[in-house]
């Protein structure tokens, strides 16, 4: 009998799925003084990486600028046996050039069931000029569905 934690790790498939179902991901940041710096975003995934944007104000974006390294969090799940998710820990590539951000932006604001088609891009031309955008280069992923201990 395997360990239960390579009985809940999921496929790159699995991962995959999830990334491009859910909506929100949980972002970590470093402080200047060393303690976390915790925020739900929403996200896309592009490439295989997990893409954010965010005002280039922002602490995250400063914390970022310092210290590139990142944790995000992607869950799913009420119940014990319905949990899954992924943990994906890297360093971000940052974009700054209106067109890199506004192509992350449409990704984004198109998963959003909220936002009017008709308005999608107006929506994202205007927040985009006061904006930076992240790529998430995974340096480790950890996963779990602990629906696959029911099996």
């Amino acid at each position: 009998m395997g360990s239960q934690r390579a009985t809940v790790r999921m496929t790159d498939e699995e991962v995959a799925a999830l990334l491009a179902y859910a909506r929100k991901v949980q972002i970590a940041t470093i402080n200047p003084d060393g303690t976390p710096h915790l925020v739900t975003m929403f996200f896309a995934s592009a490439g295989g990486r997990i893409a954010f944007w965010t005002y280039r104000a922002s602490r995250k974006a400063r914390n970022l600028a310092r210290d590139p390294r990142v944790t995000c969090l992607v869950e799913d799940g009420e119940d014990y046996f319905e949990l899954r998710g992924v943990q994906v820990s890297g360093v971000v590539e940052r974009i700054d050039d209106l067109a890199g951000v506004t192509e992350v932006g449409r990704l984004i604001a198109g998963r959003m069931p909220d936002v009017p088609r008709e308005a999608l891009d107006a929506y994202v031309s205007h927040a985009a000029r006061k904006r930076a955008a992240y790529l998430v280069e995974p340096v480790r992923v950890a996963s779990w569905d602990h629906r696959k201990l029911l099996d």
